[in-house]
């Protein structure tokens, strides 16, 4: 019985894996990127240069909508950080009597400024927040369905997981068994040691993943409790009140003393945005909201000032187990709260989950190749298989690349510029997919790989091309993003270069069909 169970915990665990594996993998190595998603942005917009200190920025920022969105319906604000030297500012035009809101584009209600509130012209890019949405939002699609999507996928890994556990009883001996060049059992030591890598993991953020979106998915609750979803996101997010303008003119007080009285309230903890409702008018309420860097929780708390007089209005913060429960949960999934050293164990972390998600699509065609009749001429759906298997792996990484490439190769003043990098993502991992299609299935592993590291190692070379900020110049100047930048693409292009190379050397031995005690042995 025992016995039986495990083995139906094997079918389970091997089907669940295949069925979203591709996509599971395109969502681990996106979501990975996007631990560093600020990083990857200050590297696609070369121009921001220097970091400049929150309260003066954000004074300044005020500045400068005061004197050209004196009018606006709101002002919203990010201070920079550590992580990001901008300050990006925000505004709802005022609303027209009459006339319904028009749909506006990027940049015509935004701007990004220096630490002396002046626009900085930065070439337009998504960069890193594009490999983050795309993790769970996917592109070209409505996101309502990515989403479900996306959720499905996140459940079946779940169940993946659980059963790989069962499934794999001497999971953590084997995770010390790392074995070269044995063919399907090489496949599944990588497949086991990147499983036991990081199993808890790989628990928290696909458990996390699903909670994060849990009212979408499982919205009966709040269907049978509230008269629509707005009315229940209103009571859990409680907002400012919509107050109409009062018509009498009053200024701002300096935003620098209210952020210094509420970081002491939160107990040193940075301010992460700040909303001005009114602007200009004796009724501006200022807003201000801690940064999700420094907690586990994503839902950080806010205090309301009086934006004429500087009078505390109120405060907000998690209320109740439930919510506190769930602002963790996102918190943890995100990773926005850790450090440099934590965020790097996300990444390792992440990295691994998406060599435990490639190496099992692998190891589905390499263990099934050898129950084929003829292993030589497999069936339409095993090649099917084999060829999603390369553009899923070889495919997406040589689309990362393009990504970084368009942003240094395509003018500066294209239109629509940032869909054309996100664009030239996807037509290089379609390319690459038909390529896989059109050739031998081994050729085609190699010759996929190498064009992915090709494509890395040219990102630097562009860089240095295009952009006076790049590795040569960091190690002079002590630009350390632009170093570990050029040489992370470096380290990715000699991993998929070895990958290609291990492929090209990788002689296929003749399928012996062998049959001893019913089972088959495959050498390859």
């Amino acid at each position: 019985m025992k016995e039986s169970f495990r083995q139906s915990m094997a079918w389970l665990h091997t089907w669940t894996g295949l069925m979203f594996g591709w996509l599971l993998f395109a969502m681990f190595l996106t979501g990975t990127a996007a631990y560093f998603q600020q990083e990857i942005s200050r590297w696609m917009r070369p121009e921001l240069v220097a970091n400049a200190d929150p309260a003066s920025a954000t004074q300044a920022a005020i500045n400068y909508l005061q004197a050209r969105q004196p009018d606006a319906e709101s002002w919203f604000i990010t201070p920079p950080s550590a992580r990001n030297p901008a300050t990006e500012v925000f505004w709802q035009p005022k609303k027209v009597e009459g006339k319904p809101p028009t749909r506006r584009k990027r940049g015509e209600t935004s701007a990004m400024l220096d630490g002396g509130g002046h626009p900085v012209t930065v070439r337009e890019t998504r960069g890193g927040f594009f490999l983050y949405r795309f993790h769970f939002d996917l592109h070209y699609m409505p996101v309502i369905w990515a989403r479900y999507l996306v959720g499905v996928a996140a459940m079946f890994m779940l169940v993946a997981i659980l059963s790989g556990i069962v499934t794999h009883k001497k999971i953590f001996a084997d995770f010390f068994m790392l074995r070269f060049g044995k063919g399907q059992r090489s496949w599944l030591d990588a497949h086991n040691v990147t499983a036991a890598f990081a199993l808890p993991f790989y628990l928290m953020i696909t458990y996390t993943g699903l909670v994060t979106l849990a009212a979408q998915y499982m919205p009966w609750g709040v269907m049978a409790n509230y008269a629509s979803t707005d009315t229940f996101f209103e009571e859990l997010f409680p907002g400012n009140t919509d107050v109409p303008r009062s018509g009498v003119a009053a200024p701002l007080v300096s935003v620098s003393p209210l952020m210094a009285i509420a970081s002491r309230t939160w107990g040193g903890a940075a301010v992460g945005s700040i909303q001005v409702t009114n602007p200009g008018d004796s009724t501006a309420i200022i807003t201000l909201r801690r940064s999700a860097t420094t907690a586990i929780g994503a839902r950080g708390e806010s205090i309301v000032f009086a934006g004429s007089s500087g009078r505390l209005l109120d405060r907000h913060a998690p209320d109740g187990g439930a919510l506190a429960t769930q602002s963790v949960m996102v918190g943890l999934h995100a990773g926005r709260y850790a450090d440099w050293g934590l965020r790097w164990l996300y990444f390792l972390s992440g990295v691994g989950g998406t060599i435990m998600v490639g190496s099992g699509l692998v190891l589905w065609t390499v263990k099934r190749r050898a129950k084929l009749p003829d292993p030589t001429h497999p069936h339409f759906g095993f090649r099917l298989v084999e060829r999603l298997n390369i553009a899923a792996i070889a495919g997406l990484p040589a689309g990362l690349a393009a990504y970084f490439l368009a942003n240094r190769l395509l003018p500066i003043a294209m239109a629509d510029r940032a869909e054309w990098e996100i664009n030239s993502l996807f037509l290089t991992w379609a390319g690459v997919l038909l390529w896989a299609c059109a050739r031998p299935q081994r050729r085609a592993w190699v010759e996929s790989l190498s064009c992915a590291a090709a494509l890395f190692v040219a990102v630097p070379i562009v860089n240095t091309l295009t952009v006076p900020r790049n590795m040569l110049t960091g190690l002079m100047t002590g630009d350390w993003l632009f170093v570990a930048f050029d040489m992370a693409m470096v380290a990715l292009a000699f991993a998929l270069g070895w990958a290609a190379r291990k492929a090209e050397r990788a002689k296929p031995k003749a399928m012996r069909g062998t049959r001893s005690n019913g089972k088959e042995l495959i050498a390859a």
